[in-house]
């Protein structure tokens, strides 16, 4: 397979990166995956993230190691209590406790790197600006915006051989649709996590923003969630 072909994928093992993996693999692209252990609350996104590259026969599945606790700022790399049972205005106001300072940033920034080693010209990113509108780093004008500096900061983009695209096929939809889309794609999603404060055995809380959202989502798409939840 040439390298035109080949794609970066930022895989948390969440249910927008899993679904955007669907979608890259469906456009015909050899798929590089790319993790971090970056200090988050848990490790079961990594065994989900695991799981899903296993299960798509990704090219090759890497786990970066970086450590975000030393700075904090962010209940999912500090010792602060994750939000539980918001209603909607709370979870669509402000920017939540849950947005961990330039995480997209730092991890697009990894997988420039590997996409600039790889030849990859695509680098693709589960962000999505509707159900997650509180987070800076998941809207249009950003991604716009990393893409030029990308294309300023690579042998690739420069010499004009290998420009990059940001890849962000999920970022108009409701969680509705993306789960939708990849049930049309054969997604199985009882193989992703999404929960921010999941129990020691990883069945997830169902009361963070992230598992109201996802249950809401498949609420709205007429299916049920096949994850387990601590309440049943």
């Amino acid at each position: 397979m040439s390298t035109s072909t080949r794609a970066v994928l930022l895989l948390s093992g969440g249910l927008d990166s899993t679904t955007t993996l669907a979608v890259a693999r469906a456009a015909g692209h050899e798929v590089y995956a790319m993790s971090f252990r970056y200090g988050q609350r848990h490790a079961h996104e990594l065994e989900a993230a695991r799981r899903v590259a296993a299960a798509f026969g990704v090219a090759r599945h890497i786990v970066v190691d970086i450590d975000l606790r030393q700075f904090g700022g962010s209940a999912l790399t500090a010792d602060l209590p994750v939000p539980k049972d918001r209603p909607d205005e709370a979870m669509g106001a402000g920017i939540p406790i849950t947005y961990v300072p330039a995480r997209n940033t730092i991890f697009l920034s990894f997988a420039l790197a590997w996409a600039e080693v790889l030849g990859a010209r695509e680098i693709f990113i589960g962000v999505n600006a509707l159900d997650y509108s509180g987070y800076p780093d998941c809207r249009p004008e950003y991604i716009a915006a990393y893409e030029r500096m990308a294309n300023l900061a690579t042998r690739g983009g420069v010499e004009g051989t290998a420009p990059v695209h940001i890849a962000t096929p999920l970022i108009g939809l409701t969680k509705a649709q993306i789960i939708r889309l990849g049930a049309s794609l054969g997604v199985d999603y009882a193989l992703t996590t999404s929960c921010y404060d999941p129990d020691r055995e990883g069945r997830a809380c169902g009361r963070c923003d992230a598992c109201r959202l996802r249950l809401r989502g498949f609420a709205e798409a007429g299916a049920k969630d096949p994850a387990p939840y601590v309440l049943g």
